[in-house]
């Protein structure tokens, strides 16, 4: 009997074979209906670029200013990190790791891992630690939320537009690519070929190592 691997439906566990559908095709659970798979075109190549991308923009949207309040002709500008550092000597320890992880860590976490993963994919270069890094981006995907902190600057902006004049700088913008090359990064990463594209690398390194014996 020819041994089958299976894979489980993430939403209700049905034992399913494996499906391998083409670009514009979605793989659902017959039971349930969860879309199980929606490959993309040029999953790596773009991952890849749009990694690139993302870790450019990310120090000039954290570091430079986002947002700047101009009170009786002095202004004073805010950026990211001068945020979570406010936050910080207001006592508000809570709101600030909050802050600080979401906006600013597991951001930065999702681009680097997505950067070495699809590097090492790109160039076909097996890694040990690629299941490891695969693992990470998915768990880190979740928690990293610029599109919050966006919210809260819109929110602010509108609070205090009426109190102050209120002068946008180059941060503000660097801030609104990273979040669009962040969305179209989360939306051109193909988990199920990423995970078979690192499962097909292991063989080759082994008989690497078998050959070098």
């Amino acid at each position: 009997m020819n041994n089958i691997d299976f894979t489980a439906c993430p939403e209700c566990d049905l034992l399913l074979k494996p499906t391998a559908p083409v670009v514009g095709d979605k793989a659902h659970c017959p039971r349930c209906g969860y879309l199980l798979h929606r490959p993309r075109k040029q999953s790596i190549e773009r991952t890849f670029a749009l990694s690139i991308a993302g870790l450019i923009l990310i120090f000039p949207a954290y570091f430079m200013p986002i947002v700047g309040i101009i009170v009786l002709g002095k202004s004073k500008d805010g950026t990211l990190w001068t945020g979570v550092i406010n936050l910080f000597a207001e006592h508000l320890w809570g709101v600030a790791v909050l802050v600080f992880l979401s906006s600013i860590l597991f951001p930065l976490l999702n681009i680097i891992f997505s950067l070495l993963i699809s590097v090492h994919l790109y160039f076909k270069k097996p890694n040990r630690y690629l299941a490891l890094w695969m693992r990470w981006l998915q768990h880190i995907d979740e928690w990293a939320m610029l599109e919050i902190y966006t919210l809260g600057i819109i929110v602010a902006c509108v609070k205090i537009s009426s109190l102050a004049e209120l002068k946008f700088g180059l941060g503000l913008y660097a801030f609104i690519a990273l979040l669009i090359v962040t969305g179209m990064l989360a939306s051109s990463l193909d988990k199920v070929l990423f995970w078979r594209q690192i499962g097909q690398l292991k063989p080759e390194k082994s008989n690497v190592n078998g050959a070098d014996k």
